[in-house]
């Protein structure tokens, strides 16, 4: 069963459900830390070693996701997280049909930037970092970062 695992929408609490009585996709980075560990913890019971480190990897991978997509893409549209084998897929969807960039550490006057980070920091810890247009408008960041 945790060859492959994919959350639903249960990271919400019970209480928050959207105008058609169901829970909403998790859409804060929060809400998306918590399912990601929890999609991993439910594998690790199952008998699969979990490694600490690379729980939090996967951690930040997703909360970063998430922070772009609500601060450059709109907000998240859709998430889902899949245990496969030995890894860990996030795929984060958002309303921007821009790419991700990766941003200089200093503007044009040499002065040190705020943020920026993230993108740095999801392709340094994630492996098969795909980026693709959703038909509707938009786009999904899917990214694997190994467990092991």
């Amino acid at each position: 069963m945790c060859e492959k695992h994919r959350t639903t929408p249960a990271a919400a609490p019970p209480s928050t459900v959207d105008r058609t009585g169901r829970q909403p996709r998790p859409c804060r980075p929060a809400d998306v830390r918590r399912a990601v560990e929890r999609a991993i913890r439910e594998c690790c019971r199952a008998g699969r070693p979990c490694d600490a480190h690379a729980v939090s990897d996967a951690q930040l991978v997703a909360s970063e996701l998430t922070t772009n997509a609500i601060l450059h893409g709109g907000g998240v549209t859709d998430f889902h997280v899949d245990v496969v084998g030995p890894d860990v897929r996030v795929c984060v969807s958002d309303r921007s049909d821009r790419l991700p960039v990766v941003q200089p550490p200093v503007d044009g006057q040499g002065r040190r930037r705020v943020g920026g980070r993230g993108w740095p920091i999801v392709c340094r810890l994630a492996r098969d970092v795909q980026v693709c247009d959703l038909p509707s408008g938009g786009k999904c960041i899917s990214v694997v970062v190994p467990l092991i």
